[in-house]
């Protein structure tokens, strides 16, 4: 099997790099990044391990729900979840992070790169109360690449399309597919049950 080893390798595969995919990436949020992140509803947060594994978690709120401190940072709340806490453990243990944020109907995306950590200060998760509620911790993220991608791979997977869109019939439920994983013999529960569920606790 062929594979590539160095970058001079890589290189001498790919055309040279367009200059302007390099002059765009910034250092700091610009108003278009700002406003991105304003009209968000959802990002994904890339994160590292000890290992030397990746791991990536998607994150969902009402628009804007990753908040704009100021020009060289972010906060994302962190909201309940399954309580593996990989993405904090790997935070802990290495800050290096990347956010993908996307907009529903806007093709391009934005990434933002940063040293992450992690805050729990009233002040601050009183930024995002919602319904009661605040969350457990907030990530704070310190700014160092910010740069829209372009629309290609979107376009490519046609994901805003509702034409492409996949019924959910296609998969068994959740609850089956981890029945099936894990060998648990537990109580099977439909899909709009188990997503009726998951609504009292989103927050």
């Amino acid at each position: 099997m062929a594979k590539i080893t160095t970058y001079e390798e890589l290189r001498a595969l790919y055309p040279p790099t367009v200059e302007r995919a390099v002059l765009k990436e910034m250092s700091a949020l610009d108003r278009h990044a700002k406003r991105y992140i304003e009209l968000s509803p959802f990002v994904a947060l890339a994160t590292t391990g000890v290992d030397g594994l990746g791991d990536v978690t998607p994150r969902g709120g009402e628009p804007g729900q990753v908040r704009v401190e100021n020009d060289n940072s972010v906060l994302l709340p962190d909201w309940p979840g399954n309580n593996r806490l990989d993405s904090l453990e790997n935070i802990i243990d290495c800050p290096g992070v990347g956010l993908l944020f996307l907009i529903p109907g806007v093709k391009e995306t934005l990434r933002v790169n940063g040293k992450a950590e992690i805050i729990t200060d009233d002040d601050v998760r009183q930024l995002f109360e919602m319904r009661g509620k605040l969350p457990r911790s907030v990530i704070r993220i310190a700014v160092e690449e910010v740069y829209l991608h372009c629309a290609k791979a979107l376009m490519r997977s046609h994901l805003w399309d509702d034409a492409a869109r996949i019924e959910r019939s296609e998969l068994p439920t959740m609850n089956q597919m981890i029945r099936d994983q894990t060998g648990s013999s537990g109580p099977l529960i439909g899909q709009e049950e188990m997503e009726e569920s998951y609504k009292a606790v989103l927050y």
